[in-house]
């Protein structure tokens, strides 16, 4: 039987382990210390235990430290996307965004994504298979240390890299546990967004959690004829489908919903698609994220002109639907999630 990976294990599951080898609870509670706030590479670290827990803990657990196997940084040095390596040889991406007031973290969910969604390169690789709780925390603590050593910390979460959270429901409510404990990684739930692509049971049981975690849904097309081209999760939950949801989700939590859209030239810039989209959500609690294309391999499309996209948010405003422009972070290193996984598969 392989050993467990202390990152796996959730703080009651700790602390029955402990408590079955004749510990008292509160080393549990030193242990959770030494691994999330502090976030020792090893348990030797772990000073304040005795020295045969510590070694208990070596012979019969694990704390393993992924790797980074590949590294880029943009030219401005604001957006750096990190290649790890999980304990069976996959490998996941995780990107850091500095900003003037946050520290904001890109992770994963997932090895590769079943949802294909044309536009996004790792849709085009397939799905390989889910992260366990613990993968994904391991995200956030390797960023997570090395802010520290700069007198610095990770100040926002989104699970917007490889995967579809709601297709690893169970770990990637595991892991925001693990991420907003006060006595864990301690992060607040309002600082942490899940994305979805339109999972509708997905959502529907999210806004049962009683979380203050934020909610974004990659819409990126407003009518089933456009958004089934791009994205072919619409198939099984079309937009009808999918914003009785949302408003089910509105109506539960009162939290506003956040709506990506990927703007492509041609296909999701239009002012028909602005239009739809004003319509679709008339009268509701959302906000739209505008996100320049940024381009990958497998996909032809393309990023729009200025000209174009003045006249997509032309449409917004008369309607006054409420919009952000946002910039493609890192797009001069590919930080598309994906990217830079396709590309060291490339160069193996």
């Amino acid at each position: 039987m392989s050993t467990p990976n202390l990152y796996d294990l959730e703080y009651a599951e700790l602390e029955a382990l402990l408590t079955s080898w004749g510990e008292p609870r509160y080393r549990a509670r030193q242990v959770w210390e030494w691994l999330y706030p502090k976030a020792v590479t090893s348990i030797s670290a772990m000073s304040t235990l005795p020295k045969a827990l510590r070694e208990r803990l070596q012979a019969e657990t694990q704390l393993y430290v992924p790797p980074v196997l590949a590294q880029q940084v943009s030219r401005d040095g604001e957006t750096r996307k990190d290649l790890l390596q999980l304990q069976d040889g996959e490998q996941v991406e995780v990107v850091l965004m500095h900003y003037i007031d946050r520290n904001s973290a890109c992770l994963s969910t997932q090895v590769g994504c079943a949802a294909g969604c044309a536009f996004c390169a790792t849709g085009q690789m397939g799905f390989r298979r889910n992260l366990s709780a613990g993968e994904i925390v391991m995200q956030a603590l390797h960023l997570h240390r090395e802010l520290l050593a700069q007198g610095s910390r990770l100040t926002n979460i989104v699970l917007m890299g490889m995967g579809e959270p709601f297709l690893n429901y169970e770990a990637t409510l595991s892991a925001l546990r693990r991420l907003t404990d006060p006595n864990g990684f301690g992060l607040g739930q309002r600082h942490i967004t899940v994305s979805t692509v339109g999972i509708v049971p997905g959502i529907q049981r999210f806004m049962e959690e009683e979380l203050q975690v934020n909610l974004a849904v990659s819409l990126h097309a407003a009518t089933d004829e456009v958004r089934n081209q791009i994205m072919p999760i619409n198939r099984r939950y079309p937009l009808d489908e999918l914003f009785k949801a949302i408003r089910e989700y509105l109506a539960r939590t009162n939290r506003r919903v956040t709506l990506e859209w990927i703007l492509i030239k041609g296909l999701t810039d239009t002012p028909e698609q602005a239009q739809a989209l004003a319509r679709r959500t008339a009268g509701m609690l959302i906000h739209v994220n505008l996100i320049p294309l940024n381009a990958t391999e497998g996909f032809a499309g393309r990023a729009p002109s200025t000209e174009r996209v003045r006249a997509f948010t032309a449409v917004l405003e008369q309607r006054r639907v409420p919009y952000t422009l946002r910039l493609s972070r890192g797009s001069d290193i590919r930080a598309g999630c994906g990217q830079l996984r396709r590309r060291a598969a490339q160069e193996s």
